[in-house]
């Protein structure tokens, strides 16, 4: 249960302005004592603001999925934010970066389901069942914690840093595709700046990423939806991109995507 001594509206009101204005705000987890309960009570609040003001959640996205990272925060679990559809952006146009702070970019195996996936219990096999396509994708982070100094409690409070995402036009059912060793080769303006595989992703597969995220999701009585577009986690490591900087992830079989930040 989130802490009833603090005021998570208040805190959810700082991010939302923070985004609303570009600013960055001092990291929570220096300010205040915070759960992950209490965090997440903050996402929400501003996933159902966005919601009332006539926003549409098209999907999930799962962050801290590779080990490095979640040792770096000090944590031994992923965790997970909304995407809106105001956050996606076609493959090959431009995003602006008037509309960011500090952004990053991220290559990650997009899923697609094909039908509702309510957890508890759920394997990598019932996502698969549930699997559709798989996409080639980029996400495209953002932080409005200053410089980056983020803890568990901040990035999950900050809707998993999620800002935008690009889909690349290939669609590719998962029979016969082995996602743990799909690779990507990501590019930023032509160099090479990353190579990985699928099985980075929770040191299994995208899969393992979206069970753990419906199993969690069960716990308050939640479900992904069919049609949702599901961002498992990055294959490589994340980018700074800012104007003038082109994006590209070639995942071979999967297809390539780009982006342009203007």
């Amino acid at each position: 249960m989130p802490s009833a001594a603090l005021d998570l509206t208040a805190l959810a009101g700082e991010l939302a302005e923070a985004e609303r204005t570009r600013t960055q705000i001092a990291p929570f987890s220096g300010r205040v004592e915070l759960t992950p309960e209490d965090a997440y009570a903050i996402q929400l609040a501003n996933v159902n603001r966005r919601i009332a003001a006539g926003e549409r959640v098209v999907g999930k996205k799962v962050g801290l999925t590779a080990k490095p990272i979640q040792i770096a925060l000090g944590v031994d679990r992923p965790d997970f934010g909304h995407l809106f559809a105001s956050m996606q952006l076609a493959d090959g146009t431009d995003c602006p970066v008037d509309g960011l702070i500090q952004p990053r970019a991220e290559a990650e195996i997009g899923i697609i389901l094909n039908r509702d996936l309510r957890g508890p219990g759920l394997t990598d096999l019932d996502v698969l069942d549930a699997t559709e396509v798989l996409v080639p994708t980029l996400e495209i982070v953002d932080s409005r914690i200053t410089d980056w100094k983020i803890r568990f409690v901040d990035t999950v409070a900050d809707n998993g840093s999620a800002a935008r995402f690009v889909v690349g036009t290939k669609r590719t059912p998962p029979a016969g595709i082995d996602t743990r060793t799909i690779g990507v080769v990501f590019e930023k303006n032509g160099d090479v700046v990353g190579t990985g595989a699928g099985a980075a992703v929770l040191g299994a597969s995208p899969y393992r990423a979206v069970a753990w995220l419906a199993n969690t999701l069960a716990d308050a009585g939640l479900e992904l939806r069919a049609g949702d577009v599901i961002m498992p986690g990055a294959l490589c490591a994340m980018v700074p991109a800012g104007r003038g900087d082109t994006v590209r992830a070639d995942f071979g079989v999967l297809g390539t995507v780009s982006v342009r930040f203007v």
